[in-house]
């Protein structure tokens, strides 16, 4: 039986590269998670989506899907700038954008641009919010 899930989960993805690195300490993919790798599927048909739930290096219960980063490789974004990308990206994640998720760090590239540099860029480590957290007063 899960060998069956796990196949029907791979075949849509065929051919393409999907990876899922979660920093939030949860093994599985909470439904935040979930819906945007879906709604960038299905807007932006990309051939590299890497999601990252960097939730847990932020000041958040365990658990929380708010701060995420996305690598997204789509020949969509052939010829436009990346205003535009980004623009493409937030239209999907619309109603995640208005919601749960507080943070979204995004790389938008063109097919040839990733092979380039294959690689999901990493965050500043969180500072809290607070300026008495910085070292100011």
């Amino acid at each position: 039986m899960l060998r069956v899930q796990l196949v029907g989960r791979l075949f849509p993805m065929a051919g393409r590269v999907c990876l899922s690195r979660s920093s939030a300490g949860l093994g599985t993919a909470g439904p935040v998670e979930a819906a945007i790798r879906t709604k960038l599927e299905q807007a932006l048909n990309p051939e590299v989506l890497e999601l990252r739930n960097e939730s847990g290096g932020h000041a958040v219960p365990p658990g929380s899907e708010t701060h995420f980063r996305v690598a997204v490789v789509s020949s969509r974004f052939e010829g436009l700038s990346l205003l535009q990308r980004h623009r493409l990206v937030h239209a999907a994640l619309s109603e995640e954008l208005a919601g749960p998720v507080h943070a979204l760090a995004i790389q938008a590239r063109t097919p040839a641009q990733w092979k380039e540099n294959p690689q999901l860029d990493t965050s500043p480590p969180c500072l809290g919010g607070s300026k008495k957290t910085r070292g100011t007063s």
